[in-house]
């Protein structure tokens, strides 16, 4: 089979990138399967280049550093699916959708295991045949717990977290291990809405939208890059449990597509936004 890579690149926007970048590939006999590419206001560019042919990476990447300008962030990863591990909680709305896309190929990465502060979704996760891992916080700090996580990550070393509603705050200590590797979802009444209940605030304050937002972590909880969101209407005749089902729909598509651009590579963050191509 015929291997297939994926070059980004990110930098200072110079005239002829383009041109540089595709006349090292053919000289290196790589057919271009797809390039995409877009300059900010601010002269900073992004270029995502899939191709195909029998390479030598190491070889490639050294000479597109060397007659690229300085300054460039580059990097190629092969074409497949990345090693993930889900972390969750109690609901089972994100992590069975994740659970049914892997099983049917559709979800572009291999889940490794799955790991919960409780043992509720224990018995759905055996179903797929993944190790499911349970870690109480019970009796122990927050440090204690997230270093038994970090102990149980260890032995898979993850590419990607998936944060599949895990209702847990996690320490800058923590994400710390996996810079712009950890991928949350959450409702988008943040921080209109916050704490429990929040389908119940929404109902009592009449929204007349409700969505979700699928971002990267980082120190700062729910501020992190977004990468997808979507939003469905609602009106007075919808009760705070029907937003709460369209709620949870709205979070299993937008985790779901969140997901495919990132571990499609498609997904650049630079100061605190994605660029996504």
């Amino acid at each position: 089979m015929v291997q297939r890579h994926i070059l980004l690149m990110d930098g200072p926007d110079h005239k002829g990138l383009i041109y540089l970048v595709t006349k090292i590939l053919f000289a290196h006999n790589q057919n271009i399967i797809s390039n995409d590419e877009y300059v900010s206001p601010s002269k900073y560019f992004f270029m995502r280049t899939e191709f195909e042919g029998e390479a030598d990476v190491t070889e490639l990447l050294q000479t597109l550093q060397a007659e690229l300008p300085a300054g460039l962030n580059l990097r190629i990863n092969p074409k497949k699916g990345k090693d993930i591990v889900l972390l969750v909680t109690k609901e089972h709305h994100c992590l069975g959708e994740l659970l049914i896309r892997y099983a049917f190929n559709e979800l572009d990465a291999t889940i490794l295991a799955v790991i919960s502060n409780y043992n509720t979704l224990q018995p759905l996760v055996g179903k797929f045949g993944i190790p499911f891992h349970f870690i109480s916080h019970e009796n122990k700090t927050r440090e204690e717990h997230e270093e038994a996580i970090l102990r149980t990550l260890d032995v898979y070393r993850p590419e990607y977290l998936v944060l599949a509603k895990y209702m847990r705050i996690i320490t800058p200590e923590f994400v710390n291990h996996f810079p712009n590797k950890i991928i949350n979802i959450h409702h988008s009444f943040l921080p209109a809405f916050i704490g429990a209940n929040p389908y119940r605030q929404a109902y009592e304050r009449g929204v007349k939208i409700i969505g979700a937002t699928a971002h990267f972590v980082n120190n700062d909880l729910d501020e992190g890059p977004i990468i997808a969101q979507d939003v469905k209407a609602v009106d007075h005749k919808q009760t705070a449990s029907d937003m709460a089902t369209l709620g949870k729909d709205t979070e299993k598509a937008v985790l779901s597509k969140a997901l495919k651009l990132v571990f499609n590579d498609r997904v650049f963050i630079h100061n605190n936004r994605t660029i996504i191509l």
